[in-house]
């Protein structure tokens, strides 16, 4: 059966379960710095430390992806979270679902930006790759750099293959 999906839009409140909307929007600042700043604190708070892991700071650039979009996979990261910030102001999408080895499709939502919004998963949500309406898109992306001394591999991301289910994201 054929799934189409039309895209909701981001709110704190419906994206709660999967993290954090990254906004200023309907956040507590305090002024810094003499007054010549505000400053929006804890929008998120990134787990990147397991297994001897730390923030690391990337730039990703994103390429228009083509409607109606076919959810044929989604991947996770076990040992921290990911936040994505846009530098283009355009909006993006974001497909997410709940689950533990596998996702939970009953979860599956998908959400759009509004150009001015970021989003932070929380460890081990499932979440298909970045999803742009334009090409040549830049985000600031915050994830875990780092090598379990131990074990000397790093489990970055664990991907389901979704090729035979007929889920699209349509616009």
């Amino acid at each position: 059966m054929k799934l189409e999906i039309k895209p909701k839009p981001l709110t704190r409140e419906a994206f709660k379960k999967f993290g954090e909307v990254v906004s200023k929007e309907g956040r507590d600042s305090i002024s810094i710095n003499r007054d010549s700043a505000q400053k929006f604190y804890e929008i998120c708070n990134m787990d990147t430390n397991e297994k001897s892991g730390m923030t690391t700071l990337h730039i990703y650039i994103g390429n228009k992806r083509e409607f109606p979009l076919h959810i044929d996979m989604l991947e996770k990261h076990p040992l921290f979270s990911q936040t994505f910030i846009p530098r283009s102001k355009e909006p993006f999408y974001c497909v997410v679902a709940l689950g533990g080895r596998e996702p939970d499709l009953s979860t599956l939502e998908i959400f759009e930006t509004n150009g001015d919004q970021g989003v932070h998963y929380n460890r081990g949500i499932w979440h298909f790759p970045l999803i742009c309406v334009k090409d040549k898109e830049e985000f600031i992306v915050l994830d875990r750099a780092g090598l379990n001394k131990e074990e000397k591999i790093i489990v970055e991301q664990v991907e389901y293959n979704m090729k035979d289910e007929e889920i699209y994201l349509v616009r």
